[in-house]
């Protein structure tokens, strides 16, 4: 079995659109994939730490962080 794991990331104009154009952008990403013999599995939240930058002799310096990302996992029998 072969996994797939791509990003997703939804962009919207907040003035003209809405969540029913997340999901287009969502499915339209699905149906590419599955034309290609991709099996949708789920999509998926990862969070992640940046860590901290100490800047140079301390200007700069940026504090670590957690954020988080979007991924969409797709499988293929080989």
């Amino acid at each position: 079995m072969k996994y797939k794991v791509i990003p997703f990331v939804a962009s919207i104009d907040s003035k003209k659109e809405n969540s029913s154009h997340v999901a287009e952008q969502l499915e339209e990403i699905v149906k590419h994939h599955s034309n290609q013999g991709w099996k949708y599995i789920r999509l998926e939240s990862v969070s992640t730490f940046v860590k901290p930058d100490n800047g140079c002799f301390g200007f700069g310096a940026t504090q670590g962080y957690t954020t988080s990302r979007q991924i969409l996992v797709f499988s293929k029998s080989e």
